[in-house]
């Protein structure tokens, strides 16, 4: 199978130059650049399709430049509804650095991507030589066509000349590591086709010479119609500080039947034929889950590493009662307590008590009603006894009270 073939199979093509993909990516081994503003001091899930597309492109033969946006993450390009809030130089030099770590793990060392900052060239610009020798190349008319400012045009918020100004300094970026590095492709989201093609035109009109652009598809959850990303509220961080691996790992676990599919193309290096397999299996018995636990284990020991992915995925099972809380190891049972609800446990206390205060029942007479029907266990044990009580000298620290199969609650006695 091309690489072309594959990519489309798996999903990652939204949009290409040239008369075919085929003839972009397989017939010449080109480089390529992505770039990404420092906006935040992490990348997130949704920056993922993108560096799992570069990482395909490297295992090809191509050479991939990482382009962290230090000068343009200065301005930062149109949002749909509101003006960027900008950062100062010492907050983008912190982003830039983290970034760069991030991207440098999870696409390849030094010997497969070399990474540029266009604040080097960007900071040195002089403002009328840049009109004349490149704003000339953009029209007013052009501008105002692409999406993301034609949205911002029409609502009140207006658009203010800097954020206006991007699709340069991007059409910029490109010709310059088409000049200075025989860069030829560039790759990026959906949401960035028009200030990549400014770039393309830009080189052609400047250069007489031919670059290419593709975009992947921005990666939605199908079954609720949201983007990934920090601007949806439900961004997935790359870094451990901000999205712990447990959260990382139940994320991808708890991925709904109608995109786990897709996210296993996109995500893992899981071949297609076996994703097939694994998806012919899942719809014989959706209850196991196989997609989603093979997808959960791959994306967090790709960004995580498989020594934490084996302690959070015990820590998981653990929980819901696949493996014994007593087997777990210190530090697996530590996952749990920073990761699961916690309730902590003074003294001797009632159990339908601390089952209203974990909030597992509204009530005392609920808890007494989920106590009779057998739903309350405390770890592997059912509890059926509406006087039973709890205190440390019965129970391990820490011990699970759970109610039925998903609402568990880890108890901590003080």
């Amino acid at each position: 199978m091309k690489l072309s073939e594959e990519l489309i199979e798996r999903g990652f093509i939204h949009q290409n130059t040239g008369e075919s993909l085929s003839e972009v990516i397989d017939i010449t081994k080109r480089t390529v650049y992505h770039g990404i503003d420092p906006s935040a001091d992490s990348a997130h899930a949704g920056n993922m399709v993108i560096w799992m597309l570069l990482r395909h492109l490297t295992n090809a033969g191509h050479k991939v430049i990482f382009l962290v946006g230090g000068g343009t993450g200065m301005i930062g390009d149109p949002k749909p509804d509101a003006e960027r809030t900008l950062n100062d130089t010492e907050t983008i030099e912190t982003n830039v650095k983290k970034i760069r770590q991030q991207a440098q793990k999870l696409i390849g060392g030094d010997s497969h991507i070399e990474f540029v900052n266009n604040a080097d060239w960007l900071t040195e610009l002089n403002l009328i030589t840049f009109l004349r020798d490149i704003g000339k190349h953009f029209t007013v008319n052009e501008l105002i066509k692409k999406d993301a400012i034609a949205t911002r045009l029409e609502n009140e918020t207006g658009l203010s000349y800097t954020e206006f100004a991007y699709p340069l300094l991007q059409g910029f970026d490109y010709l310059t590591l088409f000049k200075e590095k025989d860069c030829t492709l560039q790759v990026g989201g959906s949401d960035q086709w028009g200030n990549i093609v400014s770039g393309v035109d830009l080189i052609r009109r400047k250069e007489q010479g031919t670059a290419h652009a593709i975009t992947v598809p921005l990666v939605v959850d199908r079954a609720t119609g949201k983007k990934f990303g920090k601007s949806e509220g439900n961004a997935v961080w790359l870094d451990p500080e901000k999205t712990s691996p447990y959260q990382f790992y139940q994320f991808w676990l708890n991925s709904n039947d109608e995109s786990v599919g897709s996210f296993l193309r996109l995500f893992t290096f899981v071949s297609l034929q076996e994703i097939k397999e694994l998806e012919i299996k899942h719809q014989e018995n959706p209850g196991e889950r196989m997609a989603q636990r093979r997808l959960a284990h791959e994306v967090t020991a790709f960004v995580h590493g498989e020594e934490v992915t084996t302690k959070v995925e015990r820590a998981s099972a653990a929980l819901f009662g696949e493996v014994d809380l007593a087997e777990l190891l210190e530090d697996e049972k530590q996952i749990l307590i920073e990761n699961a609800p916690t309730i902590e446990v003074s003294g001797d206390e009632q159990l339908i008590d601390i089952l209203v205060k974990a909030q597992l029942a509204t009530s005392k007479r609920e808890a007494r009603t989920f106590i009779e029907s057998g739903a309350i266990q405390i770890n592997s044990d059912k509890i059926s006894d509406t006087e039973t009580v709890i205190n440390k000298n019965n129970y391990s620290n820490p011990t699970l009270l759970k109610r039925g199969k998903k609402n568990v609650v880890v108890v901590l006695f003080k």
